[in-house]
């Protein structure tokens, strides 16, 4: 029995999960076309290996990392996501918050979803973890969570004696993980013990579930295996957060600039763990995943499973949009980001759709004064102070909300949530990081911009001294020519002078 702990902070959110909560999860159609984007991870973009006009069949590698062994970089491969035809590797725009374009492989679909020959790793538990982890790198698996953290990049830490599979899923709308708990939880339970393995000493994995899905709470107790607990958390906005949980399940805090693995510990989200067992098992590549499709803005809220590079409007037209819908939001309400249209594909990390209605975007289109009532500093998982940051943002006072600790902001919205003002306390921080990061930037072109004039003014003196001394180097050499010739004549002549 774990003895649960509180992390500081969090809000109650209202959920709006009994629009899709109980639809059961069914297959997207094929798209006519579908656009993949190279880079959809943290870490490097990968680079295309297909050329336009170029039939790929289905699980194919299209985009490689630039590495051959993708297990030694921060990157993951794209695959062809259904049989097709390249038809273009183009500049288009994706899901970002930054709003910018990104070079992305489109494909025209045949229908036929026909499949490469798969390469499964059925005796995996026979395998050393390096070759276990390796093939999950090629499979192209990232975290689902909605990070995208490359999957294999995690599992190369060692001294893990502790495993967490977050399902706790907080955000609202999003019942994604919820159906896939109910609906597969084997895959997980399998999942997780293939992930174990490859962690080698960890002895103990935790799958986490809030306390407001008990019918994914059973399905999971029902397929658990030995040493995987299943364990129900209190339901309270942001305890998916991966430091949040951490705390509740183990009261371990992780210090500043350390991730979870300097403690011993590794999450994984519940669809990375299905993924994973998917790869293995089935050698089936990262080539879909299910998200949510929900909001007021759909006749019919659903729970897909959607080919990666599907494009946004082909689902919102399968679930039936509705012309009232105000917003479409990728995400959910509180950590999602708005998107500018629909005419962008499925990435790995998207994991919710909200086409949202006027009602549902509550909040007005001008904040009111900072009152200084301290609600954002009593909600923050974090324990910070959101209103001194907001302050040093408006002020432009970058420095001083660096000392205030902005980047250990996780963006979850609590803040902005109980504003008395409505002021979009997140976006102000956003902003921030996003001026801070720019002024970085701009100051290591300055250093690298210094140093390259530096090595060139050095770069001058040194040839200059190095002419300047093959000269004088000729010069001794010419002097000695003629000392030598000089002084042969004058042999030459005394022993004239001795015959």
């Amino acid at each position: 029995m774990i003895d649960l702990r509180q992390f500081h902070g969090g809000v109650h959110v209202a959920g709006h999960k009994e629009l899709s909560s109980e639809v059961a999860i069914t297959p997207a159609p094929i798209p006519p076309r579908l656009i993949l984007p190279l880079l959809q991870h943290i870490g490097e973009p990968s680079e295309p290996i297909v050329t336009v006009g170029e039939k790929v069949l289905k699980g194919q590698f299209v985009a490689h990392c630039r590495a051959q062994d993708c297990s030694l970089l921060m990157s993951a491969p794209v695959h062809a996501s259904t049989s097709g035809t390249v038809i273009a590797i183009e500049s288009r725009s994706v899901p970002h918050p930054s709003g910018l374009t990104a070079t992305c492989i489109v494909i025209e679909t045949d229908g036929q979803d026909q499949w490469i020959e798969r390469s499964p790793m059925l005796d995996y538990a026979e395998k050393q973890p390096t070759e276990v982890r390796a093939h999950i790198a090629r499979a192209g698996i990232v975290g689902l969570g909605g990070a995208g953290f490359p999957a294999h990049m995690k599992l190369r830490s060692q001294g893990i004696d502790t495993l967490i599979i977050n399902g706790a899923e907080c955000e609202p709308y999003i019942t994604c993980d919820d159906r896939l708990m109910r609906e597969y939880p084997q895959d997980i339970i399998a999942g997780a013990q293939i992930l174990m393995h490859i962690l080698g000493g960890a002895q103990r994995c935790i799958i986490a579930v809030e306390d407001n899905k008990p019918e994914a709470y059973q399905a999971l107790l029902a397929a658990t295996q030995a040493h995987i607990e299943i364990v129900q958390v209190p339901t309270l906005y942001p305890t998916g957060g991966e430091r949040q949980l951490i705390k509740i399940l183990t009261n371990k805090e992780i210090s500043k600039n350390n991730l979870p693995a300097s403690i011993g510990i590794i999450v994984h989200n519940i669809e990375t763990s299905r993924a994973i067992y998917r790869a293995v098992t089935h050698g089936q590549p990262l080539l879909s995943r299910v998200l949510t499709v929900t909001g007021q803005g759909v006749k019919n809220p659903k729970n897909l499973e959607v080919l990666l590079g599907t494009p946004i409007h082909d689902l919102l037209e399968y679930c039936g949009v509705k012309p009232t819908t105000e917003r479409l939001i990728m995400g959910g309400a509180m950590m999602g980001f708005t998107l500018p249209n629909d005419d962008m594909p499925v990435i790995k990390t998207t994991n919710c759709l909200i086409a949202a209605s006027a009602e549902e975007c509550v909040f007005p289109t001008e904040a009111m004064p900072c009152i200084r009532c301290g609600a954002c500093a009593e909600v923050c998982p974090v324990n910070l102070l959101p209103q001194q940051l907001y302050w040093y943002t408006v002020a432009k006072d970058f420095d001083k909300a660096q000392d205030y600790n902005l980047f250990d902001c996780i963006d979850c919205g609590c803040c902005a949530y109980v504003c008395p003002s409505h002021i979009p306390l997140v976006s102000y921080y956003r902003y921030a990081k996003a001026e801070i990061r720019a002024h970085g930037k701009e100051q290591q072109k300055a250093e690298l911009a210094r140093k390259r004039h530096e090595f060139r003014s050095f770069r001058l003196e040194r040839d200059k001294a190095e002419r300047a001394l093959r000269h004088q180097q000729r010069k001794g050499e010419h002097k000695e020519s003629i000392i030598k010739a000089v002084m042969a004549q004058a042999k030459e002549k005394i022993m004239e002078q001795n015959k």
